[in-house]
């Protein structure tokens, strides 16, 4: 807590004291060291977030399971395993917005952030690994491809979008010729307010209610956020709906074993070599 006020801290202390009856859990500290604590917390995580996936892309072209060095480097409890899921970007409120203030005060003080700096670079750059992916499985140029896209808030459990991998995603599969058809369990609302209204009205993009319906007549799947309802779809139903069998899963939700035995190709963040994904 940031407080140069000794009333204020007495009147935290006495708030907080039905919450604190183990132990004192108030840290004092000055109101500028509170603000920077804020931002040092969020791009830290953020950089955990950044630095994971930096491996994972290091592993693709190593022909390496980003899966197993996961598990591995988190059960160091050193590092452990929270914030180190690879995947297709950070986004929302905090972290952005935090790592980019830090970049600003940091420059306004006359010091260059080059770690922080490398924090949201990465992020950029890896919200465009899906798009990548599935323009070197098909061609730069989409037109006439469908892409049926699962998720679109930049996290699951909210419909907040800002900053969302989702947008980058679609922006860019559209610019390049494709339709999408995209379920999002309570962000489309949102969402629709994150793209033009010609691409709604020309059928560039569309929204629909139920998560296979997305996948009808798509060319592949690609999941971007990972809601629990995504986690164990039937794949029977996600076989037949689909034109080619082809899955692009920018968070890992699934085995690369098990999509192959069931027929599917296979995309992953970081998995891309240490499997074979044809089919």
């Amino acid at each position: 807590m940031g407080t140069d006020s000794e009333q204020a801290t007495k009147i935290m202390r006495r708030l907080y004291a039905p919450f604190s009856r183990n132990r004192d859990k108030l840290v004092l500290m000055g109101v500028r060291d509170a603000e920077m604590t804020k931002y040092a917390a969020n791009s830290m995580l953020a950089t955990k977030i950044s630095f994971m996936n930096e491996i994972a892309n290091i592993c693709e072209k190593l022909g390496v399971d980003v899966e197993n060095v996961r598990k591995g480097i988190g059960s160091d409890s050193r590092i452990g395993y929270s914030f180190i899921y690879p995947g297709c970007g950070y986004g929302g409120s905090c972290f952005p917005k935090d790592v980019k203030a830090l970049i600003r005060s940091s420059r306004e003080a006359g010091f260059e952030p080059e770690l922080l700096d490398a924090v949201e670079k990465r992020n950029m750059a890896q919200k465009r690994v899906l798009v990548e992916k599935i323009k070197t499985r098909f061609s730069e140029d989409l037109s006439g491809r469908v892409f049926g896209v699962w998720g679109l808030s930049f996290k699951p459990g909210t419909d907040d979008m800002r900053d969302a991998s989702s947008i980058v995603l679609i922006e860019e599969l559209i610019e390049a010729g494709a339709r999408i058809r995209a379920y999002d369990p309570v962000a489309l609302n949102q969402a629709g307010k994150e793209f033009p209204k010609e691409w709604f009205e020309d059928g560039r993009l569309v929204f629909v209610d139920n998560q296979y319906h997305a996948l009808e007549g798509a060319d592949a799947l690609v999941l971007v956020t990972e809601w629990k309802a995504f986690r164990q779809p039937d794949f029977k139903v996600v076989s037949d709906l689909l034109k080619n069998r082809i899955i692009f899963d920018g968070r890992n939700q699934y085995d690369p074993r098990e999509m192959i035995e069931k027929g599917f190709e296979y995309h992953g963040m970081g998995r891309e070599l240490a499997f074979n994904t044809g089919v």
